[in-house]
């Protein structure tokens, strides 16, 4: 029996069964996750391994920096503009860019948007799934349904007519033989709780959910032109603003400012009356799955965001704060400074990369991008069929990020802990009225269900600052500052000769970061550390496991053959590996095939 207790104090055990889930994201994939159970179907050992590379740091290498943002925006079409406003942001701080007020408004507006549409997206078609059964709804009373509606919210589609409509649809589904969203799934597996009534409901809303979630990102093209991918712009933003006439043309007028002020009006309804009374539903039936904490509640990094202040960056200005919280003691929140070469280091001796010196990390202004693939000694496959995982080896595409020594968790939860921790009384009191409303502590949130929990309360949480910002906005604007952008720095001429600069985002998944090096006008080196790679690391030299891999063990699986719980877990952290690891050849051609297992 191979057992071990790591330095962030976790045991594990890597004997017993094994089971493997490849990939694991539902839209989303490249992760593999494996397990050892115990003879009682517990975990006692994770893995967790990104499937493939993401080169776009080599690419982007002698490039003009003004142009990076539209390369590294492409790592992902997920979440959409996330990596354009860090690089540009990058950009900036290296060569001293101030931007306008109406733009930093604008990019809080943008960014306010994609954190409602993703969570909302999130919850229903990537991870609802894992406590809904679908399937169960066909056994469902239509009539109880509307009644269970009408008893959580006051949304308007609650009739037994319109459940039983949707009823038909989902049979015709099932009768076809093709399940459409809904295929591949554990539907009846005994890990799901929820009585037939809720799972329609639930299923009700996963429809309305995709529907609606396309008008929300609406904003993004007001703004940056279109979606996925908007435009961005060093030094501002790259749209005018025109509020005296209505169809002027060529710039944002009161018509689309009007209906940006619908669209933010929506998505307060949609999801304070949708999303966050079937969060609180289906929370009520797992009350006691308090698995999945991991790290959650001991090591927790955020880089704060939503800057009110234009070109303030400090909790004083940020809506979200920074801040890190480190072996549990929430009394303490530590500050944390991207440039600090000992805070933030990347790590490779478990991943398929190559440093002159493997036992040590490297800060990403020194960071290096070179691949290297080998999957352990006496251990089978490919780079395009892995087969088996040696965790004591090299196993994922993904380096290990660490602060001050430390794995760390980030995302919603991160987020919402950190505030609550330093007493910002709106995410306070969002954290304290859910939680007494379902009759837990405080702890509960350091868990699977309180991370999906959180999430929820944060898109709520972003619905209506989006009003805040979008109001103080229209009051600048009507007070004749129209400007939004700031061109002063653009001339390559006046730049440094030598120069470096970080740009921070919190991205819906977490602490998103972007460094860059500026030599001669060009890139001379370009890194990001993503929330996935935060969360889905492999172990570091000193024997940490990262995020997913803590978060899964002492969890019990009811079926060892339909393993649910893994899904549940990982997913509730939003998995987006398109962002930890990415790559094209040159000619197109297919370089990766994952298969289920």
């Amino acid at each position: 029996m191979a057992s071990t207790v790591t330095p962030n104090g976790f045991s594990l055990d890597d004997s017993g069964q094994r089971v493997v889930v490849d990939p694991i994201c539902r839209i989303e994939g490249h992760l593999r996750i494996e397990v050892n159970l115990d003879e009682s179907n517990t975990i006692r050992n994770a893995v967790s391994t990104g499937n493939m590379w993401r080169g776009l740091e080599v690419i982007l290498k002698g490039r003009d920096p003004r142009d990076a943002w539209a390369f590294v925006e492409r790592i992902c079409g997920v979440c959409t503009g996330v990596h354009a406003l860090a690089s540009v942001r990058t950009v900036e701080d290296a060569l001293g860019i101030d931007i306008p007020r109406n733009a930093n408004s604008i990019r809080n507006l943008m960014m306010l948007s994609q954190y409602t549409q993703d969570h909302l997206v999130h919850f229903y078609h990537l991870h609802a799934l894992d406590w809904v059964d679908v399937v169960s709804a066909l056994n469902a009373d239509p009539a109880a349904t509307s009644q269970l509606q009408q008893s959580i919210s006051s949304w308007r589609n609650s009739s037994p007519g319109y459940f039983r409509d949707v009823q038909n649809k989902l049979k015709r589904f099932v009768e076809s033989g093709q399940l459409g969203p809904f295929a591949n799934a554990y539907w009846g597996s005994d890990a799901y709780r929820l009585p037939a009534e809720a799972n329609l409901m639930a299923v009700a809303h996963y429809l309305e959910a995709l529907d609606f979630q396309k008008e929300i990102v609406k904003i993004h093209t007001i703004f940056g032109g279109r979606n996925p991918h908007p435009n961005w712009i060093v030094g501002g933003v790259p749209c005018s603003i025109n509020v005296d006439q209505v169809g002027a043309t060529g710039t944002v007028h009161m018509t689309w400012l009007n209906m940006v002020s619908d669209i933010i009006n929506q998505s307060i309804e949609f999801i304070d009356k949708v999303y966050i009374p079937d969060l609180k539903a289906i929370a009520s039936f797992y009350k006691d799955w308090g698995y999945g904490g991991g790290l959650a509640g001991k090591n927790m990094l955020s880089y704060g965001d939503f800057p009110l202040i234009a070109n303030q960056w400090d909790n004083e200005s940020l809506a979200l704060p920074a801040g890190a919280i480190i072996n549990g003691d929430l009394s303490t929140v530590h500050e944390v400074d991207t440039r600090d070469l000992e805070q933030i280091q990347e790590f490779v001796n478990h991943s398929w990369y190559s440093y002159d010196d493997e036992s040590r990390g490297l800060h990403p202004w020194e960071g290096v991008t070179e691949p290297n693939f080998e999957l352990g000694p006496n251990l089978k496959g490919t780079k395009t069929n892995i087969q088996e995982i040696d965790e004591g080896a090299k196993y994922s595409w993904l380096k290990a990020p660490r602060w001050k020594g430390h794995a760390m968790e980030v995302g919603p939860l991160s987020r919402f802990v950190i505030a609550y921790a330093l007493g910002r009384e709106d995410v306070k009191e969002l954290v304290d009225s859910t939680l007494s409303e379902l009759g837990l502590p405080l702890p509960a949130l350091f868990s699977t269900l309180g991370r999906t929990a959180a999430r929820g309360l944060e898109c709520t949480w972003s619905a209506h600052k989006m009003r805040e910002v979008f109001d103080d906005m229209m009051a600048n604007l009507k007070a004749g500052d129209v400007a939004t952008a700031n061109m002063d720095m653009w001339e390559p001429s006046t730049w440094p000769g030598d120069v470096k600069g970080v740009g921070m985002v919190e991205a819906p998944r977490g602490a998103l970061g972007h460094w860059i090096h500026i030599k001669d006008r060009k890139i001379e080196n370009y890194q990001a550390i993503v929330p996935s790679t935060w969360n889905a690391s492999p172990r570091d030299p000193a024997g940490n496991i990262g995020a997913y891999e803590a978060s899964l063990l002492g969890t019990p699986l009811v079926n060892a053959e339909q393993p649910l719980e893994i899904l549940r877990t990982i997913h509730s952290f939003d998995p987006c590996l398109a962002c930890a690891s990415h790559v094209m050849s040159p000619d197109g051609e297919e370089l990766a095939v994952i298969k289920v297992r």
